[in-house]
């Protein structure tokens, strides 16, 4: 994946820019197809919905393209990809995300890890989805939501922070596996998903997939909140809520180290804008809660989020 992921976000960018084919002229409504999560999936910023991304409707293809930066007290990350969609069934999805771990040096100071100044995490993801049921648009006037089931695999690329992993006892790979289920009661503008994950993930896989200590090398269930209000066709405002295994902080304990490795749901607020049916900007004030909170101060990792999509 290693080689491969930077050509598959080639291509689908590539064909999100110059449009997929049989691509018709009508699309979706505004802002009804999500906008690209920091995994490439459509939905909300930090967590997928049932909805199929891009601008096609049934017996069309659809692609899209996005880019994301958020940066918290201590971190920044940026994410970037690309999806493809067909018949309003089935998403692609293709995503790399560079997360700024420059504060991880301070490992250091507690063991001889040998984390280098400035070092970066990558993880590359791939996304499938598919829709077993309902029509987010068709079904508005009844209570049937629109319900999808997704998978994303994720290999993570953790530099000089490896010997930390092994410390850890986390693998560096493995697959999310969720359901979605999207209602949209359309003359209400509302819009409200949850979401259901099967991880093992830390940090969404940016700091490796379980853990050592016993019983945290598996899977657990984590459920995903959405909601989004339409004030207008084109803008809409919404929050989240993604709750998250803690599988290190048990780890860190059994080390002494107390709560350093502890993890916290993530939370935003968010407005989006649609100025084009082809464009859309979201930003969102993000809480993502406590990364490794033994060498940034026992800080909270707030900050601001920024989200631009093209759709086709």
């Amino acid at each position: 994946m290693k080689n491969s992921t930077p050509k598959l976000l080639a291509a689908l960018a590539t064909m999100a820019v110059m449009g997929p084919p049989a691509q018709a002229e009508t699309g979706k409504l505004l802002l009804t197809g999500g906008v690209s999560s920091i995994t490439g999936t459509a939905g909300g910023g930090i967590t997928p919905w049932a909805v199929i991304g891009s601008n096609a409707t049934e017996g069309e293809w659809g692609a899209s393209a996005f880019t994301t930066r958020a940066a918290t007290h201590d971190y920044v990350l940026t994410s970037y990809g690309a999806a493809l969609a067909w018949n309003e069934r089935v998403e692609l999805s293709v995503a790399r995300q560079d997360f700024d771990a420059s504060a991880a040096v301070a490992l250091n100071g507690i063991a001889p890890f040998g984390v280098q100044p400035g070092q970066h995490i990558r993880m590359d993801i791939l996304g499938a989805k598919v829709r077993v049921a309902g029509d987010a648009i068709l079904d508005a006037d009844t209570w049937m939501p629109q319900m999808s089931i997704g998978l994303e695999h994720k290999r993570v690329h953790p530099g000089s922070l490896q010997s930390v992993f092994d410390f850890l006892g986390a693998s560096e790979q493995s697959t999310d596996f969720y359901v979605s289920a999207t209602k949209l009661v359309l003359d209400k503008g509302l819009l409200l998903n949850a979401t259901l994950r099967s991880t093992r993930a830390n940090q969404n896989g940016l700091l490796g997939f379980g853990a050592a200590a016993p019983g945290r090398g598996g899977r657990s269930l984590q459920p995903e909140f959405s909601v989004a209000w339409l004030l207008r066709h084109d803008l809409a405002v919404g929050a989240e809520w993604r709750f998250k295994p803690d599988n290190l902080q048990a780890t860190g304990r059994a080390a002494g180290l107390g709560a350093a490795l502890r993890e916290d749901a993530w939370k935003d607020l968010f407005v989006a804008w649609a100025p084009s049916k082809h464009l859309s900007l979201t930003l969102a004030w993000a809480d993502l809660g406590r990364i490794v909170p033994g060498i940034t101060g026992d800080r909270r990792q707030r900050g601001a989020y920024l989200s631009a999509q093209v759709a086709f």
